[in-house]
């Protein structure tokens, strides 16, 4: 994924060095080199508030820390890195080192930290962090609870359709051949007695399981609502075209980020959402792969877009037959479609103003 440029190597100054850290849950690993590449020390932080302030003052006491790259930018060090960002420093998303550099020099923290600071320096890690601030985060942290709330409430219906099958068999036949909605709401109507023998245990079960369904469900209802909310507030044309509700606009805001400006074309979003392409041609034979890389929910999310317009829009309807008569397959066409939904939806994205919704939409969807 392209990224933005760094400073060179001229525009580095006497004083300046380079910070990075390895994260972790509890505690931070720090290590600084200076513009040539010398290490000039390594410490270790608590992953506090406090702590983000120590490190910052002590990378300070060897030069001006303007680059630092920090690991795991979405997660452990995901508050550093708004810290650093806050205090001037760019922050740069460095990957862990990979096997075969481990297998030489072994692995420590320090050594990780040391090995993604020249890294930084080199120019080898350039990716921007997601700043982790706005409203996608909000929406990152609603679909979270949502997924979650989901799982919880198809496992407790499970569960309540396991107990009646061994219930009295006059207790289940009361409830036989009902509605999933009409079920629930009869089980929560079930007498609330002190459980004696099976039967009224059964009884007991069934209506605490009832009642959990329903405040499962006010709770997905409630975070789909404020999904939508913030998916319209931020980027209201996103709900406007054909084939995208508000749990697949979110899958793709996610992916982006607060700041899609990181990225420098809709070639990087296609990437990032695994609908590009790759080359894996070699001698005589020239052929492109399927990208099985990328967010797999954002690639899952251009997927129902897909069949969703195939379903119900006439522009997209003519595309496939277009496609089908060049002899390519459904599947095929499919893969086209993700890849100008996502070129689509880039521009929605980076540019969400009124005037966005009038971006005009691929000839292929």
């Amino acid at each position: 994924m392209p990224h933005p440029a760094l400073p060179s190597q001229g525009d580095n100054t006497a004083d300046d060095v380079v910070l990075d850290v390895d994260t972790h849950k509890d505690r931070h690993v720090a290590a600084v080199i200076t513009v040539l590449g010398a290490l000039v020390g390594s410490e270790t932080f608590p992953a506090t508030s406090a702590g983000y302030r120590q490190l910052l003052a002590w990378a300070r006491t060897f030069g001006t820390p303007r680059r630092a790259g920090v690991e795991c930018t979405g997660s452990y060090g995901a508050a550093l890195a708004r810290h650093l960002g806050a205090e001037g420093v760019q922050v740069i998303e460095v990957n862990q080192p990979d096997k075969a550099t481990r297998r030489r020099r072994g692995k420590t923290d320090s050594i990780d930290a040391e090995a993604a600071a020249r890294a930084v320096l080199s120019g080898r890690a350039t990716g921007s962090m997601k700043t982790g601030d706005g409203p996608v985060e909000m929406l990152r942290m609603f679909k979270l609870a949502k997924a979650s709330a989901i799982k919880a409430r198809t496992q407790t219906i499970n569960q309540l359709k396991a107990v009646l099958i061994a219930a009295d068999p006059a207790l289940r036949e009361t409830l036989s051949g009902l509605s999933n909605p009409t079920l629930f709401r009869r089980c929560t109507e079930l007498p609330s007695t002190t459980p004696s023998d099976v039967t009224s245990a059964a009884v007991y079960t069934l209506r605490l399981l009832a009642c959990r369904i329903r405040a499962l469900t006010v709770e997905i209802r409630d975070l789909e609502h404020r999904i939508t909310d913030t998916v319209t507030q931020h980027t209201p044309a996103l709900l406007e075209r054909p084939g995208i509700g508000p749990d697949s606009a979110a899958a793709l805001l996610v992916t982006a980020g607060d700041n899609p400006d990181r990225l420098r074309s809709e070639a990087s979003f296609a990437a990032l959402c695994g609908a590009s392409p790759i080359e894996a041609s070699s001698g005589k034979t020239q052929r492109r792969r399927l990208n099985r890389g990328g967010d797999r929910q954002a690639n899952a999310a251009l997927y129902r877009i897909a069949l969703s317009r195939l379903r119900w829009d006439q522009r997209t309807q003519d595309y496939l037959d277009r496609r089908a008569a060049e002899g390519r397959t459904r599947r095929e066409t499919i893969r086209c479609l993700k890849r100008y939904i996502a070129r689509e939806i880039y521009y929605l994205i980076t540019n969400p103003t009124p005037t966005s919704s009038r971006q005009p939409q691929s000839s292929a969807a």
